[in-house]
């Protein structure tokens, strides 16, 4: 299984600040410690061109050149470097290249079926502004972009790829939300804190909104209603998932209360959902703010091992 990793495009912040970047260097050594299946490849950068599927070019231009206003990077929460438009690029580039593997979207080449971004879930990004620890939003990008391809591959297709977002980081969706408000090609289902940030929240076409202190069995049986209600409605040809960490009790900033094996019931059913129906899957990390940053790690650990169990199934002889 491929994993698409960039940690060591390393963002500087100052000491102190919330944000544990320390995690996906932490989640990469213990992936290639303990899961040999999994092979690890640096994510290429996103171009400008890739970009602006979704972002508009003034704010592209502002973050390469770093001229965004001071208020709107503040709205970000990092401190614009150089090295920040760089991991943002690369961040990116990890979905795209997750999403091209898993869909086989080479000439000849066979859906992989499942692959990773060690990173991403950037979901609080719009197209013309960042928020949340959100420069560029990787699954808006990788979706027109997936579509862009898989048209170029399937000229006399009568209908475009169709892309379903499943969001379960703790906090909604927002700027996913707002880019495909309009689009019937693209479904995007978040079920997040219904009190936590963003507290603004955008309309998903299906949003599942938690009361604080929600714990496994309820999550996981909103999770099925969930994936039932996409069922009816939709018919996607590849799944984007987003597997935050931050539902999990221990999390700073999540305000649920799932335990590592809610978590992983949780993955398990997303995976088993998208092998059931032969959706190609591509995942990334999204949110995760553990007190302890290990155990943060940890639910990560256990999204990848389900992962490769599934991996395992969509390629028999791997």
């Amino acid at each position: 299984m491929h994993a698409f990793y960039a940690d060591n495009f390393v963002l500087p912040l100052p000491t102190g600040h919330r944000f544990p970047m320390r995690k996906y260097s932490l989640l990469r050594e213990r992936v290639a410690s303990e899961l040999p299946a999994v092979q690890l490849a640096q994510a290429p950068a996103a171009s400008e061109g890739e970009l602006a599927l979704v972002h508009t070019p003034a704010y592209i231009e502002a973050i390469m050149q770093g001229t965004l206003p001071a208020p709107e990077q503040r709205e970000i929460g990092f401190p614009w470097s150089p090295a920040m438009a760089e991991r943002a690029c690369r961040s990116v580039g990890a979905t795209l290249a997750a999403a091209r593997r898993a869909l086989g979207l080479r000439a000849g080449a066979q859906p992989a079926g499942i692959a990773a971004n060690l990173a991403g879930g950037t979901h609080h990004a719009y197209a013309h502004k960042g928020g949340g620890f959100c420069v560029f939003n990787d699954s808006a990008v990788a979706a027109r972009l997936m579509q862009a391809e898989w048209a170029r591959l399937h000229r006399h297709a009568r209908a475009p790829l169709q892309v379903a977002v499943i969001d379960l980081d703790v906090h909604q969706g927002n700027g996913t939300a707002s880019i495909f408000a309009r689009d019937p090609s693209v479904f995007t289902l978040s079920l997040h804190g219904e009190k936590n940030f963003p507290f603004r929240k955008e309309d998903s076409d299906l949003d599942v909104e938690l009361p604080d202190g929600c714990v496994d069995a309820p999550y996981l049986q909103a999770l099925e209603h969930a994936l039932d209600e996409l069922d009816r409605r939709f018919t996607p040809g590849l799944i984007l998932y987003l597997a935050g960490a931050d539902p999990f009790e221990g999390d700073r900033l999540g305000r649920l209360s799932l335990s590592f094996d809610g978590l992983e019931a949780r993955d398990r059913r997303v995976f088993d959902w998208a092998w059931q129906r032969r959706i190609p899957l591509a995942f990334s990390m999204a949110g995760g703010y553990g007190v302890d940053i290990d155990q943060t790690v940890q639910v990560q650990m256990n999204t990848y091992r389900v992962a490769v169990d599934y991996w395992r199934k969509w390629n028999p002889a791997g």
